[in-house]
């Protein structure tokens, strides 16, 4: 056998073992889509096709079926975003946090309501608290919050006339740590970084009745609007 057989014959062999792989890969992502094993495999096996039917072709004048191009393998992951095509991770090109702080106003049209609807929202929940009366509205708003989904659209209620908002996207280097700022600390656990970076913002504007004798559209939820500020 020439040299040029030999390596004819290790390229197939370096095809059925591909195939065997890809499909034991296939067998153990098991439909799951987007697994890097599964792409891994999968271009270890369009390669060797390729360079199979190319010595083939070189040698004896003949083709194979497949008709395949050779696979770049990290390019392949740039384009596509696979963690893993040749056994290593690639480097991600975001890997910071993303940090999403949310500010909304309020007007009270009358603390005393206000304070009711916490209450009663608190004896609907008695194993969340100790049972005592709601008596400030800081209590009452996060009481509010607790017994609806933790978010701020559990303070959409009669008892508060939502003003204007923003939301602001921002990449910061290090996890927020609440146990490291003092319980009356507002400012610092929203404070950015020095290498922190605001990416995007948006601004949420409260609707305005602009005629009296027009009824208002939607849940009363604030209008929003984009800004971009940086990227």
């Amino acid at each position: 056998m020439t040299d040029r057989h030999a390596e004819l014959e290790a390229a197939l062999e370096r095809v059925i073992a591909a195939a065997r792989e890809h499909l034991a890969a296939v067998k153990a992502a098991n439909g799951r889509a987007d697994d890097d094993e599964v792409w891994r495999a999968y271009v270890e096996l369009n390669n060797a096709s390729n360079s199979y039917d190319e010595l083939l072709l070189d040698e004896f004048g003949e083709v194979t079926p497949w008709d395949v191009e050779a696979i770049d393998p990290e390019e392949a992951d740039r384009q596509f975003g696979v963690g893993i095509v040749d056994g290593t991770e690639a480097e991600d090109p975001h890997p910071r946090v993303i940090s999403v702080r949310q500010r909304r106003d309020y007007r009270i049209p009358s603390v005393g309501a206000l304070l009711a609807v916490a209450e009663a929202a608190r004896r609907a929940n008695p194993g969340d608290g100790d049972g005592a009366a709601v008596e400030t509205v800081g209590e009452a708003v996060l009481e509010l919050m607790q017994a609806g989904d933790g978010s701020l659209g559990a303070l959409d209620i009669p008892e508060l006339e939502s003003l204007d908002g923003v939301v602001i996207v921002a990449e910061v280097e290090t996890p927020l740590d609440p146990e490291t700022y003092e319980d009356n600390d507002g400012v610092g656990p929203f404070a950015l970084a020095a290498g922190d970076r605001v990416v995007d913002r948006l601004d949420e504007h409260a609707f305005a009745d602009l005629e009296l004798d027009e009824e208002p559209e939607g849940d009363g939820e604030p209008a929003a609007s984009g800004k971009a500020t940086a990227e």
